[in-house]
């Protein structure tokens, strides 16, 4: 399994995996971290939570993997193919603002994310996933229907709804990813939030 730290890659095994996560129990895993600002400043503000960001895309980490921090870490891996040292690690799952293959993958229910998801979480692990209107739009949905679909492929593999919201400028501004602020700023700033559980 590759990590990466600013330009320095190093790939690690489960046994320095669980030396790194050795009295954690909180596990946090951010699927389509991006340029990872998202992991740096959750870690930042909660010491006691682990997280892990996983993106296919080196470049755009260099910058926030760079900080060292006791209890982030950055992955390299495609989000439908995830390492299997990930197995049953994680108590929660972000997926902010998904385009392209990933949000394809959650709404067509492709396999290979779908089993990915129940592969590296726990029982009653929950997920939050942000949903924006432009990138549904741009795969063919609206913003309603392609929430629609994606909870309906979500519950059916045993991801209950907790919740689902609305969201507006104001509440994407509170989202520490560079994404949400320009969403917060941009020409439609609507996205949904759903979180779910696992059964």
């Amino acid at each position: 399994m590759e990590t990466i730290r600013g330009r320095m890659s190093h790939d690690i095994g489960l046994i320095e995996l669980s030396e790194r996560l050795a009295g954690r129990e909180n596990i946090a895993l951010d699927l389509g971290t991006g340029d990872g600002r998202f992991v740096r400043c959750m870690a930042e503000r909660q010491k006691d939570r682990f997280f892990i960001g996983v993106d296919a895309c080196r470049e755009n980490l260099r910058a926030n993997s760079l900080k060292k921090l006791p209890n982030a870490m950055f992955i390299i891996a495609s989000a439908q193919a995830l390492p299997q040292e990930l197995n049953g690690l994680a108590s929660y799952i972000s997926i902010n603002f998904p385009w392209g293959s990933l949000l394809e993958s959650l709404a067509s229910n492709d396999p290979s994310l779908i089993s990915g998801l129940l592969s590296v979480t726990r029982p009653c692990a929950t997920m939050d996933i942000h949903l924006n209107a432009d990138a549904l739009v741009a795969a063919g949905w609206s913003l309603e229907s392609g929430a629609n679909q994606i909870e309906r492929v979500l519950n059916d593999v045993g991801w209950k709804t907790k919740s689902r919201s609305c969201m507006d400028a104001h509440t994407l501004r509170s989202i520490p990813t560079t994404w949400a602020k320009r969403l917060a700023f941009g020409r439609d700033p609507r996205a949904i939030r759903l979180s779910l559980r696992r059964e």
